[in-house]
């Protein structure tokens, strides 16, 4: 290879499967995912707001993020499994208008018809989603970006929510914040026209195709189970902060310094991508998670209540890329690493659902046992498959 070829490789993503990309190209597939990521980071907030106006109540809270978050990871899953990345600039522009339209109805809805709206939004979004999964789990380095959507998708998230809590919604209420996200679904559709328009063909002989094997199944589960809990304690973070006796302000301060933290997390993730070991890191952040869950159950001070906040989105996104790394350990063939995204997907619909069995008006700490058994148990499976690989690796 000549030097001018190895400058020119040197600006290209380079994929296991399929030709490089250029760096306009993966920043498109990025961000398509980073709109379908968006309203996940805020939605705990808009419909707490919705409770707090009477158009649901605190047990619909987890039943819509379910509705949503499943709609979303079953259609990822099945975009995976049965559609071939073609014409993807024309999916991603057609998506993101019909998005726009939903979130846009969501905020003239309640009761049913925030179901109805967001079980639809899901649906949009998961396509969306598959975009950026397909392009991430290609290439040789599926951590790093992996580190490098989650850092992005956070600091929307981010830039939104402090907006919301200190402009959009002490104003407009839950209409304006979805309004909000509707008006963002329109200002992200240059990402769906900067993006690859098609993405290598997953033909039978390749290494991702076909169904994962045993351990990568139970390193879905694995991932399902622990992402179940986090999702299940997240989805009702403003009436955990009502029970310690603190305003949706606090909530929603809550939410956007702990987004902050997210970034520094996601960031931490993406310079340790290579260097450090993952299970090291399931370790860690599950510690640190279950000693905030605690801190959640008493009756706090608002600054710790959000500084508690901040140290779980912290480790929670330092977390997430290492799923990745995670599931190819179990499934070296990276077929069920295609699927990763819909596993998480499906276990952040199953915490709020089952979280929602628990609550009541009166009292929402039921969700914090869950969370806290629910985050135990995904520890206890990847940690089998860790170490049972181990014994795999040597006896081979």
């Amino acid at each position: 290879m000549t030097d001018d070829e190895h400058v020119v490789s040197d600006h290209l993503v380079h994929e296991v499967i399929g030709p490089a990309l250029t760096p306009l190209e993966a920043a498109g597939a990025l961000g398509v995912g980073v709109n379908s990521l968006l309203v996940l980071g805020v939605i705990s907030v808009l419909l707490g707001s919705l409770v707090d106006e009477h158009r649901l109540t605190n047990a619909d809270i987890g039943l819509v993020i379910m509705v949503e978050v499943l709609s979303m990871g079953v259609t990822t899953a099945l975009a995976g499994a049965l559609l071939k990345p073609l014409r993807l600039k024309s999916i991603g522009v057609v998506l993101t208008l019909l998005l726009a339209a939903i979130d846009y109805a969501t905020a003239r809805s309640s009761g049913s018809g925030v179901f109805v709206m967001r079980g639809f939004a899901g649906a949009i979004e998961g396509v969306l989603l598959w975009i950026t999964v397909a392009m991430i789990s290609r290439t040789a380095t599926p951590e790093r970006w992996a580190g490098v959507f989650f850092v992005t998708q956070t600091l929307a998230q981010l830039l939104l929510a402090i907006a919301l809590a200190v402009w959009i919604m002490p104003r407009w209420g839950a209409n304006g914040g979805f309004i909000a996200i509707a008006i963002c679904a329109v200002v992200g559709l240059p990402a769906a026209l900067i993006g690859p328009s098609r993405l290598a063909d997953l033909n039978p002989g390749e290494a991702i195709a076909g169904p994962p094997p045993f351990r990568g199944w139970i390193a879905l589960i694995g991932t399902l189970v622990f992402v179940a809990g986090s999702g299940a304690v997240g989805a009702y973070l403003q009436p955990l902060a009502h029970q310690a006796g603190l305003d949706a302000g606090v909530a929603r301060t809550a939410l956007w310094v702990s987004l902050a933290a997210q970034v520094a997390g996601s960031s931490a993730a993406t310079a340790l991508a290579g260097r450090v070991r993952w299970f090291h890191v399931f370790l860690i952040t599950a510690s640190s998670t279950l000693v905030v869950w605690w801190v959640f159950g008493q009756h706090i001070p608002a600054w710790l209540f959000i500084g508690a906040n901040a140290a779980a989105g912290f480790t929670g996104l330092l977390l997430s890329p290492f799923l990745v790394p995670m599931t190819i350990e179990a499934d070296p063939s990276r077929r069920a690493a295609v699927q990763s995204g819909a596993a998480q997907l499906i276990g952040g619909a199953m915490g709020p659902l089952l979280a929602s069995q628990l609550v009541s008006d009166r009292d929402v700490h039921g969700t914090l046992w869950l969370g806290a058994g629910m985050l135990l148990a995904g520890l206890a499976i990847v940690a089998w498959l860790h170490f049972t690989n181990r014994r795999v690796v040597a006896v081979a």
